[in-house]
């Protein structure tokens, strides 16, 4: 790999794969929207080229994909967004790396699994029982029906530096504001949250490998953990004192009759119920060991990263 294009760079997959592509001395335009984000954020790396632009549009993203030898998606739209977006956003992306004759490595979430009891394998055959698992599915089978060389990489979910839309950075947020936090779902459940850094080595280390082309690979969290237990951590890490309030399915519910990305949330709540646990049986052993940060060290990280955007603001 000589230069790569990261989509959707000043989100919290796309950040931690920028900075991964620098560390291994490789050249990366990032990608996104709004290019006062993008200089915020890069400006101070010289082997960074910063594009802004619209994915939507054809000629921005023809224009951004020259004379790149990959691209990675890590573009996560907004929820209510997903219906009418998602697929011809996927098959955007395709087209310009056909053009560009770029191999493709793809972001992507647990919900086209539908619900498990088992730790999940890729060989499992996807049965998506939300709309937005089906839409997930179908963006995925565009991928491998186009003829574009492709790793798709199924994660849990996020929580790291400028990951604004997942569910643990929405606690942490408060928590740096010492405002009154809210957590989603059932605190005494274990499930999985993968700390972005870990991500995008794991997705930049199979994105070198010719022989991790045109598979899917699961790339799980260090371990499973309960909502009470990061809470916990959250404390020990920021002395924060006030309530940390349960955000539940009744209460999104609710909260959906005025906002709809309230709403949208709600159909993915299986997950808080019934966590889906991914198997790293088949990267270990291909690959090898899988980046395992701690929950409190990442946290940490998470944590000084809002430390520093917020005060820079006052």
């Amino acid at each position: 790999m000589k230069n790569a294009l990261v989509l959707g760079a000043s989100g919290g997959m796309g950040f931690a794969t920028v900075m991964e592509l620098i560390k291994r001395g490789i050249k990366v335009t990032a990608f996104a929207r709004s290019n006062s984000k993008l200089e915020k954020l890069f400006a101070a790396y010289p082997e960074v080229t910063i594009y802004s632009g619209d994915v939507f549009n054809k000629r921005d993203l023809e224009e951004a994909v020259k004379h790149k030898n990959i691209i990675f998606h890590a573009i996560n739209l907004p929820y209510p967004e997903w219906e009418s977006k998602l697929v011809p956003l996927t098959e955007n992306i395709i087209r310009a790396a056909k053009i560009a004759k770029a191999k493709l490595a793809v972001v992507d979430n647990i919900y086209a699994y539908g619900k498990s009891e088992s730790l999940v394998v890729e060989t499992q055959v996807k049965q998506p029982h939300t709309k937005k698992g089906k839409l997930r599915l179908q963006a995925e089978k565009c991928i491998k029906n186009s003829g574009v060389s492709y790793v798709i990489t199924h994660f849990p979910d996020f929580y790291g530096p400028h990951a604004e839309n997942t569910q643990l950075n929405y606690t942490l947020r408060s928590v740096v504001q010492n405002k009154r936090a809210w957590f989603i779902g059932n605190p005494a459940i274990a499930r999985e949250h993968l700390f972005t850094l870990d991500g995008a080595k794991a997705l930049v280390e199979l994105s070198l490998r010719d022989d991790a082309y045109g598979q899917n690979w699961n790339i799980p969290a260090s371990h499973p953990i309960s909502g009470n237990e990061l809470i916990t951590q959250i404390r020990e890490l920021t002395e924060f004192k006030k309530k940390v309030s349960i955000v539940t399915t009744n209460l999104l519910r609710f909260l959906g009759i005025y906002d709809r990305q309230m709403r949208e949330f709600v159909e993915m709540q299986y997950i808080n119920e019934q966590p889906v646990i991914l198997s790293g049986e088949k990267y270990t052993k291909w690959i090898g060991p899988l980046p395992k940060t701690p929950y409190k060290e990442g946290l940490k990280i998470t944590i000084e990263a809002y430390k520093n955007q917020f005060y820079s603001k006052m």
